[in-house]
């Protein structure tokens, strides 16, 4: 059997061969061709059974004269007995048909051989089936048959009466339902039948070269057109024409060659070429069909200028309109969910690390909880309203150096840190406004690769390396005891003395000093008084036995002992909950193209890799029990700082000329603002995702900039996108096709586009003050190692990473990418270095305070 890819039938019949990329002796096309140029061809044939047809070719042969009436009889009668077909079966199916069956594995008293051909048999094979069978309708196969298809049937064999071959090549007008002739029901086509004498061997490949032919994608399309026996003989010269021959004795025809992991696009090879142009190689041939893939990645009519006042605005609403509806409905499958929940603990994380950073930056003017408000607030707006949806809004590290550094400003120069903030926030959103206006987004058109891949792999830098920061200070709250040794657990203690420290270290020296005389006073005659000194400091060192470390300390003592600063290997475990979990969700990602369980069940793991692998680490957390650092979030709605309010006065606090000089910072921002924010938008609308509803990018930048008046008056943070999170959000939501081949991967689809899971992520953002009591069980290293994986993905996303990589790989063993076929080897490392150059420089101007003029070096 074919789709795309050939199956044969083991021997022994028990089971179907691995798809493979069928190979089959040239001369064996050669005799297929001699047997269209013969034999019977019957072009649009109306007829509504298997019976009608045989009757009609049978009539309608050109040798009728040699074929005597009993002769077709027999022929009809061979042609119509039903066929038996390999069926489809589960593991399911096998293990219950060996434990029923008794005779399986053993050779006394079961029957032999093939029940039909036994000769001291005489039971008859049945006759085809007018109506499909319970089998072909239960055929677990037709999950792998993709909508719309038509079958096409080869019947090649050997029979005695016959003295020449018989051969016939059938379309009919419409697809017609031959009963049980398919090894599942769907409508037929094509048939081709060839039988002959037992003399000629080659029928076996002269049908499947014929079914190689009609799974061709070329010549299928011809045939269907075909109004003469020579339009078909041209399809086959064709296909004859593009036939690569291998050279026998340089590999093994006995080897099964894989599918390929993808195939070329039928439209390439329908380019007909001139006689004087003909091309030289396979590398010629593929170019043109390289070339037409590598178009600019933006060019559309969302970038175009309309000349109009908000005139990009407003084509972007009519553009996004007729989708609202479809937002929501869309969004009504399972893997939604795994999104939704994904998303969530991955912007959770993101508030608490960069509002804590906040808290710090700015005395806790913003801090975890502004931060989650903001980004509840601010998210579930912009995916209400916003041209593109999928993006997730968070702070990003420029936001947050611009804020220490206006902080530090204010704090230097006698002004107040929020209301110079307000007035910053409200020109950034006028700024904005004009930028709408005018339809400056349309220079997104000219981000170029160069510039994309840069900012991407900068962000996902980020991640990575705040990720693995995040983990290595864990060795400072958990320190590792490099002096613990077992032998010496029996000096280690630690008790609780609830006196001064100074205390106790004079009482110490009194006691080395005095020992010996406090043991016996009597011999030293010491006055009455001395002596009771002496005791009372003697023992002036009281030890709480029975108290806990929190107790002692908050009754204002404090610990003593060889093994106080003992911590459990706190750090030890993190890391492996760290790595643990990194390596989960990219085993679990990939579990979707692996070998094991079927499609289905591979998919829904897939889906929910993410949560699969925090599930996991979680329960192994709680199973050890060990106090790792947990997921803390607040549990009070008031402002971090209670020095503030949550709505922030433009006057009052500043003199008048603050809200003017305010234009200034303001520029820097809008800068910041829009090539973050457009960048993003750029890298989340590039073609190869396969977005339906179009972008939004005027739009979008006007939803950021209204932000910019909420969270300013508020005084809760700047929201921007989020590269690496959105990436991630859209990573989530990828489409595959449901059927695929026997050997095919499955087809992406494109990005399940909506506003659901966007909505859903930050209303539990915003109700995540009340789900304290859960959140704090999921340990913070769980977290980070999420962070790691999307950071990962997202750089395994850029071509840059596939270029660097070509730095360290011989020539001779680099991939067949696309860009090597041509552009020169020296052009892709000058370009590819410059690229790695660029970015160093980023890095290092982000570490520095210079980090403020970060966009403008973008």
């Amino acid at each position: 059997r074919w789709i795309k890819f050939e199956e044969k039938v083991e021997d022994g019949g028990e089971r179907w061969s691995v798809p493979h990329v069928p190979a089959l002796p040239l001369h064996s096309l050669f005799q297929l061709r001699t047997c269209l140029q013969k034999g019977t061809m019957l072009l649009d044939l109306d007829a509504t059974s298997f019976k009608e047809i045989i009757a009609k070719v049978l009539s309608g042969h050109p040798e009728e004269e040699e074929l005597q009436p009993a002769l077709r009889e027999h022929l009809a009668a061979l042609l119509l007995l039903q066929p038996r077909h390999q069926p489809t079966k589960s593991l399911l199916q096998l293990l219950s048909e060996l434990s029923l069956s008794p005779c399986r594995g053993s050779s006394h008293g079961c029957p032999t051989g093939n029940p039909w051909k036994d000769k001291g048999r005489s039971e008859p094979r049945a006759q085809l089936s007018k109506t499909p069978l319970k089998e072909q309708l239960r055929n677990q196969f037709r999950k792998k048959v993709p909508p719309g298809a038509e079958a096409a049937h080869v019947a090649v064999g050997e029979v005695e009466f016959l003295e020449k071959p018989f051969t016939a090549f059938i379309r009919l007008r419409h697809g017609v339902s031959l009963g049980s002739l398919a090894e599942v029901a769907l409508p037929s086509r094509f048939l081709f039948i060839l039988l002959g004498p037992p003399k000629v061997k080659a029928y076996h490949e002269v049908g499947r070269a014929m079914a190689m032919l009609l799974m061709d994608e070329l010549f299928q399309r011809i045939a269907r057109q075909a109004d003469h026996r020579e339009d078909l003989i041209m399809a086959m010269e064709m296909f004859l024409d593009e036939l690569i021959v291998l050279p026998p004795g340089k590999w093994d025809p006995s080897v099964r060659i894989p599918p390929p992991s993808s195939l070329p696009f039928p439209r390439r090879r329908t380019t007909v070429h001139p006689p004087d142009q003909q091309p030289h190689g396979n590398g010629d041939m593929a170019a043109a069909g390289d070339r037409a893939i590598l178009g600019h990645p933006h060019s559309g009519e969302e970038l175009e200028r309309t000349g109009r006042l908000f005139g990009g605005l407003l084509r972007d609403i009519r553009r996004k309109a007729p989708w609202y509806g479809s937002d929501f409905c869309d969004a009504l499958h399972p893997q939604c969910l795994s999104a939704v929940l994904y998303i969530y603990l991955a912007t959770v994380t993101n508030a608490i690390t960069f509002g804590g950073m906040l808290g710090d930056a700015t005395a806790n003017m913003q801090g975890v909880l502004e931060s989650f408000l903001g980004t509840a607030f601010a998210g579930f707006i912009f995916c209400l309203f916003s041209g593109q949806p999928l993006t997730i809004l968070s702070s990003t590290g420029p936001v947050l150096v611009f804020e220490r550094l206006l902080f530090s400003f204010s704090q230097d120069h006698g002004l107040d840190y929020l209301e110079f903030r307000l007035w910053i926030g409200l020109w950034v959103a006028f700024f904005g406004v004009v930028l709408v206006a005018t339809e400056a987004s349309h220079l997104v058109r000219y981000f170029t690769r160069f510039t994309e891949e840069g900012f991407c792999a900068l962000i996902s830098l980020i991640f990575i390396y705040d990720s693995l920061k995040k983990m290595l200070s864990l060795a400072d709250a958990f320190p590792i005891n490099w002096q613990y040794r077992l032998d010496n657990v029996t000096s280690y203690s630690c008790t609780c003395n609830l006196s001064s420290p100074e205390t106790c270290c004079l009482a110490r020296q009194w006691r080395r000093l005095f020992n010996p005389i406090l043991t016996c006073p009597t011999t030293l005659h010491l006055p009455p008084l001395l002596y009771m000194k002496s005791v009372h400091l003697y023992s002036s060192c009281p030890q709480a036995v029975g108290l806990s470390r929190t107790q002692c300390l908050h009754r204002g003592g404090h610990l003593q002992g060889t093994s106080c600063q003992y911590v459990p290997d706190i750090t030890l475990i993190s890391f492996l909950l760290f790595g643990g979990t990194f390596l989960s969700c990219v085993a679990l990602k990939r579990f979707r193209s692996s070998r094991y369980f079927p499609a289905g069940v591979r998919k829904l793991v897939s889906d929910f890799a993410v949560i699969l692998a925090i599930l996991a680490s979680c329960a192994v957390d709680a199973i050890l029990g060990l106090e790792t650092p947990k997921l803390l979030v607040p549990s009070e709605l008031k402002p971090t700082n209670t020095a503030r309010g949550w709505i922030i006065f433009p006057f009052g606090a500043n003199p008048w000329w603050v809200c003017l000089v305010s234009a200034v910072p303001a520029i820097l921002v809008t800068i910041l603002i829009f090539m973050d924010q457009q960048i993003t938008a750029v890298i989340l609308n590039r073609r190869e995702y396969k977005l339906k509803k179009g972008a939004g990018f005027h739009l979008d930048l006007l939803c950021v900039s209204l932000l910019m008046v909420v969270t300013s008056v508020t005084g809760l943070p700047w929201y921007v996108s989020a590269t690496v999170i959105s990436l991630a959000h859209m990573e989530s939501l990828r489409m595959e096709s449901e059927t695929s081949a026997p050997g095919e991967h499955p087809e992406f689809l494109g990005i399940r586009e909506q506003r659901l899971t966007g909505l859903a992520v930050f209303v539990l953002m915003g109700v995540s003050v009340f789900m304290a009591p859960v959140l704090k069980h999921i340990p913070m290293p769980v977290l980070y190692g999420v962070f790691l994986h999307m950071g990962v993905a997202a750089l395994n996303s850029i071509q840059l990473l596939d270029r660097a990589r070509l730095l360290l790989i011989p020539a001779k063993h680099q991939p067949d990418f696309a860009f090597l076929r041509h552009v020169p080897l020296r052009r892709v490392h000058l370009f590819t270095v410059t690229q790695l150059l660029c970015l160093a420089l980023l890095w290092l101007l982000k570490s520095t305070t210079a980090a403020i003029i970060f966009p403008v070096m973008v």
